[in-house]
């Protein structure tokens, strides 16, 4: 998929786009993305501690599908898993980090395109709820999308029940178009429902 150039930031509204940090410790990735209080960036390996800590929330565990438990193993696979989305251009995943502190805030993966489309997936963690971090997390990314691809729909479908996953998304722009029966697999391991989400380039 296409990537902005390094030496062309891309601009959508209030956020930018900026080369990925030049240290060899980011994973390799297209550019940081920043908008108001938040900095999407590219996983670092040193982000481990971090994952670890904030993936011992029983909520990430219940809505993200993490494994669990979940330890140090587990979160440096999932730093190897965002380098090889990047490697094989499957995905674009990146830590949410507070534009300040730089602490991680949370995670937000972009997979695909596939064709026309692109699908979400986003964990926060418990300290940075209630403050709107997904809701601008998703509008970045989303904007990012349309921005440097030819993506016409960005999805997301989240488990029945995820309620404030539910108005994240509504807060976000995204449409409720309808429940998915038996779509995926809750934290019991059996089948669930989920509700579909989308966002199209043409949307307000």
């Amino acid at each position: 998929y296409p990537t902005a150039a390094a030496d062309a930031p891309c601009r959508c509204d209030d956020a930018s786009v900026e080369p990925a940090d030049p240290s060899p410790d980011p994973l390799p990735s297209p550019p940081t993305l920043r908008t108001g209080e938040l900095v999407l960036r590219p996983w670092r390996w040193t982000d481990a501690p971090a994952v670890l800590a904030a993936c011992q929330d029983p909520e990430i565990a219940r809505w993200a599908g993490i494994p669990m438990p979940f330890g140090a193993d587990e979160a440096l696979a999932f730093l190897d898993g965002a380098d090889t989305l990047w490697r094989d251009g499957a995905g674009a995943p990146f830590a949410i980090t507070d534009a300040v502190t730089g602490a991680l805030l949370g995670a937000i993966t972009r997979f695909g395109p596939e064709g026309h489309r692109a699908t979400l997936g986003c964990w926060v963690t418990a300290a940075a709820r209630g403050r709107g971090v997904g809701t601008a997390a998703i509008r970045l990314i989303t904007d990012w999308t349309f921005a440097i691809t030819d993506v016409t729909r960005v999805e997301a479908f989240i488990l029945a029940g995820n309620e404030p996953s539910h108005r994240m998304m509504a807060r976000a722009g995204f449409t409720r178009e309808g429940l998915l029966r038996a779509w995926d697999l809750g934290p019991d391991g059996q089948p669930a429902d989920c509700v579909s989400w989308c966002r199209l380039r043409t949307d307000p």
